[in-house]
């Protein structure tokens, strides 16, 4: 595997997006993952667009957090699986769904398996680069005149059903999707498309928006039910590492409360980045503006993770940031958090213990993050009734 920050790498994902741009004219048919994108340039009026790479086939890869993660695949090959994609895109006003292409577009969101499309552009794709934290990378925009569907699209009972239903709020859409055990990328695609919600609410979301709105609905839906269960009964230590995000997790015997402490690992400790969000049992009522969308992501897989056991606690996320300088979005946060809860925990005798655990294999002293807790703060400040 190459790494990103190789100029080779550079100089071989460039080589393969001119080589696709040779292969692709104004007319290609592709088979779309499916995958839709909405960007937030110029709200309300933003492009809109579906992704596909240049041949028909079933491979799903190309837009599937879960699957890049299971295949540990790495940066340079993340890139170049979405650098095989082209994004025929055309500008929507958020709020209007009237157009063949939008209701294309719609139509492919919906779909659980790969959809052939054939796609008419305006002008051949450039050669362009849309990076964000928030979202997967995306490649080779061009202007799309018409589409149409090559096949029908393969759609699920419930999803049908659920996009039918124009009197149900988006909110209870997302989270009846979610128990329904569609995958959190597909409930993110329907949502951005404007397929859920009340039929006069509906409307385009960007991406970028769509998935943090996602996250947050899921996860306040389960913390609202896992306030109820039990503690946990011992400190907890569970620990993963991807792409050079390397995740420390700590479960303490205590309500809920939730925070994330992401640090930017650098030689000179003075010249670290640190991003920090906390909510207290009470919940949160602003937006996570520091960690933004990695927040709500591994909120997502906290909750199911507790959800799961019928327990409660106080879970302190801490996430080293090193050599992680192309990103690919949260969804590999989300995936990544799941994997390491999934696994044995190492069980604590004590906070002291667990943070000794947690520095084995780091290249930040954990101190650091120690010391920034809002969550140990207010742990040390309150007494819980066994203490007494």
């Amino acid at each position: 595997m190459k790494p990103i920050h190789d100029p080779n790498s550079f100089r071989a994902l460039k080589n393969i997006q001119i080589d696709i741009l040779k292969k692709v004219g104004t007319n290609f048919t592709g088979s779309s993952p499916p995958d839709v994108f909405v960007g937030e340039y110029n709200y309300p009026n933003v492009f809109a667009g579906i992704l596909a790479p240049i041949k028909t086939s079933n491979e799903e890869v190309f837009d599937s957090p879960e699957q890049w993660f299971q295949k540990r695949l790495s940066v340079y090959e993340i890139l170049i699986e979405r650098g095989r994609m082209i994004y025929p895109r055309f500008v929507q006003q958020v709020k209007s769904q009237n157009g063949k292409l939008i209701s294309l577009m719609q139509e492919v969101s919906m779909a659980n398996k790969s959809t052939d499309i054939n796609f008419d552009l305006i002008k051949k794709p450039t050669i362009n680069l849309k990076l964000d934290n928030m979202h997967a990378p995306v490649f080779n925009p061009a202007k799309l005149r018409t589409a149409k569907l090559e096949s029908n699209p393969s759609i699920t009972k419930r999803v049908e059903y659920i996009v039918g239903d124009h009197h149900l709020k988006a909110g209870d859409s997302i989270i009846d999707l979610y128990q329904h055990k569609l995958p959190v990328t597909n409930i993110i695609k329907l949502l951005s498309a404007g397929t859920l919600g009340i039929a006069t609410q509906r409307r385009l979301v960007p991406t970028k928006w769509a998935i943090t709105a996602t996250d947050n609905i899921i996860s306040e839906s389960m913390i609202e039910q896992l306030k109820y269960f039990p503690w946990i009964n011992n400190i907890e230590l569970y620990h993963d590492a991807y792409l050079g995000n390397d995740y420390r997790i700590i479960l303490l015997p205590r309500q809920w409360s939730f925070e994330v402490i992401e640090a930017k690992y650098n030689q000179e400790y003075s010249k670290i980045q640190f991003w920090q969000d906390y909510e207290s049992h009470e919940g949160r009522t602003t937006y996570a503006s520091s960690v933004v969308g990695g927040y709500y992501a591994a909120r997502v897989a906290v909750a199911e993770h507790l959800i799961k056991r019928k327990r409660q606690a106080s879970v302190l996320i801490m996430r080293q940031i090193k050599g992680y300088d192309t990103p690919c979005g949260v969804g590999v946060l989300r995936e990544l958090t799941r994997n390491a809860l999934s696994m044995n925990p190492e069980k604590c005798i004590s906070q002291d213990d667990a943070f000794k655990k947690a520095q084995e294999g780091l290249a930040l002293p954990i101190t650091l993050f120690k010391e920034r807790s809002k969550l140990l703060k207010d742990i040390k400040s309150q007494k819980t009734l066994a203490e007494y």
